[in-house]
């Protein structure tokens, strides 16, 4: 869920908050147990069990392999920090790798990072693709070790970093 903006004759507007991951990125990444960040419109399946912004994801308990397309904004860091402590999730977010919460959850937790290639163009509730992409570059976040190697061998383009090779 991802605030993003609609670009039509008359400039840039604001349509929805609630913006789904395609889901040729999903796919690759193989099968999710949690989504805590889920649609209440989402026509394709994204993890096992779904929880949406009526659940509070952050409120409930995480178990299995989590996927996390945050809403984006202020509040991104505390599900990527959710992540980071849960230890086995991939979340996607815009790789703004100058921000706080990227230096304090990301580059000191994750194992792995893959930036992709091009702008996303997401979808919006119930399924049609978004006009305009999303305005910057995103990355695919990888807390555990299969998740980094989920993501090195997904075969999304983009460049793929390993992190905790490097600190290692």
């Amino acid at each position: 869920m991802n605030v993003l903006f609609e670009t039509g004759a008359a400039g840039s507007v604001a349509t929805t908050h609630d913006w789904l991951t395609p889901p040729e990125i999903l796919a690759p990444l193989g099968e999710f147990d949690l989504d805590p960040c889920a649609s209440e419109f989402q026509p394709w399946r994204t993890a096992k069990q779904q929880l949406t912004i009526r659940d509070d994801g952050l409120a409930h308990e995480w178990a299995g392999r989590v996927w996390c397309n945050p809403p984006y904004g202020p509040h991104a860091a505390e599900w990527l920090a959710r992540c980071a402590a849960h230890g086995d999730a991939i979340a996607l977010v815009f790789a703004r790798t100058e921000t706080a919460s990227f230096h304090e959850h990301v580059w000191p937790k994750a194992d792995a990072l893959l930036f992709l290639r091009g702008r996303i163009k997401f979808h919006l509730p119930g399924g049609r693709r978004a006009v305009s992409n999303a305005g910057a570059p995103s990355v695919l976040v990888a807390f555990g070790k299969a998740n980094a190697d989920a993501l090195a061998s997904c075969g999304l383009a983009g460049a793929f970093v390993p992190l905790r090779e490097a600190r290692e």
